[in-house]
């Protein structure tokens, strides 16, 4: 059983340039499998430190907040808040991405529960929204298991790899934002 107590999250830096890199690479056809490809152009350590240098812009300006999940200093996964939204609503998109090998021990639960509580504690978001495909079992289960529901579903709304798949919508709120 993978010791889940050794997961850290951290906003990614210039130092994490290479190993980000070689993260996306090695998870590349993976990701894919699951979420619209990324441009080709993506796959370089001056894109990746772009991306980066991006990602701590919008951390400033409470646009989008990107963390790396490391494993004893390992890059495992990424997760996201992203469309940040305030000052009446208070809520994010949540999204996540968790490397081939590391999917199904654990691993995804508890990167999404560890941005649950950087979300609704310092962050001070009330809501949290995310879509998944229903094909995504996994992603589903993750939802669950971190208090998400699914509060909708559209149909045929998303084309991706030559088909229309519907999509389903999961919330989670902070406790003192209940309706």
């Amino acid at each position: 059983m993978p010791n889940l107590d050794r997961l850290q999250l951290h906003p990614p830096t210039s130092a994490d340039i290479p190993g980000l890199l070689a993260f996306e690479l090695e998870n590349r056809a993976y990701f894919e499998s699951w979420v619209t490809a990324r441009a080709p152009s993506y796959y370089s350590a001056d894109a990746i430190a772009a991306a980066i240098e991006q990602s701590q812009r919008e951390r400033q300006q409470d646009i989008t907040h990107q963390y790396l999940a490391k494993l004893d200093g390992q890059i495992i996964g990424r997760v996201n808040l992203t469309a940040v939204m305030r000052p009446y609503f208070n809520k994010a998109a949540l999204g996540y991405r968790i490397g081939a090998q590391f999917g199904g021990r654990g691993y995804a639960t508890r990167i999404v529960a560890l941005l649950l509580e950087e979300a609704f504690g310092k962050l001070d978001l009330w809501r949290l929204e995310a879509t998944v495909r229903p094909q995504n079992l996994g992603s589903i289960t993750v939802m669950q298991r971190n208090g998400f529901h699914q509060y909708g579903q559209s149909e045929k709304a998303m084309h991706f790899q030559d088909e229309w798949t519907d999509l389903l919508y999961f919330e989670r709120r902070k406790a003192h934002a209940r309706a």
